[in-house]
C-alpha cells in the first residue's frame, strides 16, 4: 500500500507540473499574439506611402528613381491588375488599398530589400509584404503576360529577324539565347542541385531576346548545376523548337543567295550546334582562320543583345543584385513578373532617367564562355554554319 501511495502521489505531481508549464507557455503564446502591431496601426498617418507618395507625384525624376518607372506607367500597371489585388473591407480591418500594394511590390523589385525593411517603411506586417509580392506577381503574369510576352507567333519572329539584320547585320536570325543565374538562398534539402559553377546557389533564367532587348520567351527554374545547353534542351521552349512547334518562319535564302537557309537562334559555346542554333567556332579553330574569325565576330556582336537585356533587367530591378531569400516558387514568380515589366517598360520607352541613376554602380559583368560543348553536332548543322561563314566573308 505504501508503494502504491508513493507512486500515485508522484504521478499527480508530474501531471500538475506539466499542466502548469503548459499553462505558462499558452499564456506567453497568447500574450505575444497581436492583431495589428502598434507601429503598423499608424500606417495611414505615418506610413511611407501616405507621406512620400504625394511628394513623389510632384517630382517626376524622384518618382522614377524610387519606382524605376514614370507615374503614368505606375498608373497603367495599376489599371491592369487593380481588380485582382483589391481586398474587401470587413468589420475587422480596413484593407491596404491597391496603389499601396503595388508600391510595396515595386519597391521590393527596385531595391531587393528584405520584407522586414519594406514592412517597417510602409508600416505593414512582414508576412503581409511577402503575400503582397506574390499576389502582385501573379496578377502581372496573368494580365500583362499575354500582352507583353505572348506566345511567339510567326509575325513576332519575322519582326525580330528584320531587326537583327538591320541593327546587327545578321540575316536569318530570329533571336539571341542565353541563361542568367539568379542567386537564391539555398533551398532546404536540395543538396547540390542549385549549386552552380559561380560558387553560389541559383536558378536559371533561360531567355530568347529580340534585337530591341525584349524577352521573346523565357524559361524559369532550371537548376544552377546544369549547363545552359542542357537547360534549354530540357525546357518547354527548347523541346518545341526541336519539334518545330514554336511558329518559326520557313527557311529563306541569305541575302544574295539562292539556296534557302533556316531561321536560326544564336548562342554562345555552351549550346549545341543545331540547324536552328548557331554558335561560334572554338578559339583554337578561329585563331588562325580569318573566315571563321569573321564569323565569330559577327555572331558574338549580334548575340550580345541577350547579355545586354540581362544587364538592363538587373540594373532596373535590384532584387537580382542579392540572393533572393524566399521559396523557389516565389523566386520564379518574381523573375517572370520582372521580365514582363521589363518588356512593358521597353515598349513604353520608359527609360527617361536611367542614365542618371547612381553613377557609381557597377556594370553587369558578362560571364566567361563555357568550354567546348561535348555534344555532337549533325552534319546538316555544320553545313548551315558554313553557309553563314561564306556569307559574312563574301558580303
Amino acid at each position: 500500500m505504501d508503494i502504491y501511495y508513493e507512486n500515485s502521489s508522484s504521478d499527480e505531481e508530474d501531471v500538475l507540473l506539466l499542466a502548469a508549464v503548459m499553462g505558462d507557455e499558452e499564456q506567453k503564446r497568447h500574450k505575444r499574439r497581436k492583431w495589428v502591431h502598434e507601429i503598423n496601426s499608424q500606417r495611414e498617418s505615418l506610413g511611407e506611402f501616405n507621406h512620400l507618395m504625394p511628394q513623389l507625384r510632384n517630382d517626376a525624376k524622384r518618382f522614377f528613381i524610387y519606382f524605376r518607372m514614370t507615374s503614368n506607367c505606375f498608373d497603367e500597371i495599376l489599371n491592369f491588375i487593380n481588380e485582382d489585388i483589391r481586398k474587401e473591407t470587413t468589420h475587422f480591418r480596413v484593407p491596404i488599398p491597391p496603389p499601396e500594394r503595388l508600391a510595396i511590390a515595386l519597391r521590393f523589385f527596385a531595391t531587393g530589400d528584405s520584407y522586414k525593411t519594406i514592412g517597417h517603411s510602409y508600416r505593414v506586417g512582414f508576412t503581409t509584404v511577402g503575400q503582397i509580392v506574390i499576389e502582385i506577381c501573379e496578377a502581372i503574369i496573368k494580365h500583362m503576360g499575354p500582352i507583353y510576352m505572348p506566345e511567339p507567333t510567326e509575325e513576332i519572329w519575322t519582326k525580330s529577324a528584320q531587326g537583327f539584320f538591320e541593327k546587327w547585320q545578321f540575316p536569318n536570325c530570329i533571336g539571341s539565347v542565353d541563361g542568367k543565374h539568379v542567386t537564391i538562398k539555398c533551398p532546404n534539402n536540395s543538396g547540390s542541385r542549385n549549386f552552380c559553377y559561380l560558387k553560389k546557389f541559383s536558378v536559371v533564367l533561360m531567355a530568347i531576346v529580340d534585337p530591341d532587348f525584349k524577352f521573346i520567351c523565357i524559361d524559369v527554374g532550371g537548376y544552377g548545376r546544369n549547363s545552359d545547353g542542357g537547360i534549354l534542351e530540357e525546357s518547354i521552349m527548347g523541346k518545341r523548337l526541336e519539334a518545330g512547334m514554336l511558329n518559326v518562319p520557313e527557311d529563306k535564302p541569305l541575302p544574295g543567295k539562292v539556296e534557302k537557309s533556316p531561321m536560326v537562334i544564336i548562342g554562345d559555346e555552351a549550346f549545341s550546334l543545331k540547324t536552328y542554333i548557331m554558335k561560334p567556332f572554338p578559339r583554337r579553330q578561329s585563331r588562325n582562320d580569318r573566315k571563321k574569325d569573321t564569323y565569330n565576330y559577327r555572331l558574338c556582336r549580334a548575340r550580345r543583345v541577350v547579355e545586354n537585356a540581362f544587364g538592363i533587367l538587373a540594373k532596373k530591378w535590384r532584387v537580382f543584385e542579392s540572393p533572393m531569400e524566399m521559396k523557389e516558387t516565389t523566386v520564379k514568380k518574381v523573375i517572370m513578373a520582372t521580365c514582363i515589366l521589363h518588356n512593358y517598360l521597353r515598349v513604353q520607352n520608359c527609360n527617361t532617367y536611367d542614365n542618371e541613376l547612381e553613377a557609381d554602380e557597377e556594370p553587369f559583368l558578362l560571364r566567361n564562355n563555357i568550354a567546348n560543348n561535348p555534344r555532337r553536332c549533325t552534319v546538316e548543322a555544320f553545313r548551315v554554319r558554313e553557309c553563314f561563314v561564306e556569307y559574312f566573308n563574301n558580303e
